[in-house]
């Protein structure tokens, strides 16, 4: 299992690094997670750099995809030379989209009749776009989940941990990485969330 995470100059750390960890609690030989950037380096919102693992060209190989959100993501949706080599494909890829990530989903055509999730900045520039814009933490149908809010990564992830490798999996990384004392709470909030989105 290979998750990219897709990661932009001026990207918001919560989003990529907080999946980025959850992700890798999974402690499997074949489960890899990357972050995927259209540079070698990219410089976050706060000026944080990071490496890229791999480039955006290799992401329509992954097996899941995520797409955190930054500041820049309204230029990126009108930049050709990004766009044109997100090749995604919902029928064999889990797709997930945070914030203004959703506004990439929407302009990449992947929204069509689905409501998504995003953040109250990005919500009239999705709802532009045509979609139906819901205000709750988390939403998927089929292969395609968005999450609103920079703390809704854990959804993401866990989403995609539950779908690939079953809910006790996603639990065991929420355990992990979830504070001491509220351990419970925060397996129930994130199970009340994605639960339904399963099937």
């Amino acid at each position: 299992m290979h998750i990219a995470i897709l990661t932009f100059d001026g990207f918001n750390e919560l989003d990529s690094i907080i999946a980025l960890g959850i992700l890798n609690r999974i402690k499997k030989p074949d489960w890899r997670v990357s972050i995927a950037s259209p540079s070698p380096k990219v410089r976050s919102m706060n000026g944080v750099t990071i490496e890229a693992h791999i480039s955006i060209e290799n992401v329509e190989s992954a097996d899941a995809v995520i797409i955190g959100s930054g500041v820049e993501t309204r230029e990126i949706v009108r930049t050709p030379s990004i766009m044109d080599k997100l090749n995604l494909n919902s029928e064999r890829q889990l797709i997930g989209a945070q914030c203004s990530g959703t506004l990439i989903l929407a302009k990449l055509g992947l929204l069509n009749n689905v409501p998504a999730c995003t953040d109250l900045t990005t919500k009239p520039w999705v709802q532009e776009a045509g979609v139906d814009v819901i205000s709750q933490p988390f939403y998927a149908k089929g292969n395609i989940a968005t999450a609103g809010g920079c703390l809704s990564s854990q959804y993401l992830a866990s989403w995609i941990i539950a779908k690939s490798e079953g809910v006790d999996a996603a639990k065991n990384a929420m355990h992990y990485v979830s504070p001491v004392g509220e351990k419970d709470e925060y397996i129930e909030r994130m199970l009340c969330n994605i639960s339904s989105y399963l099937s």
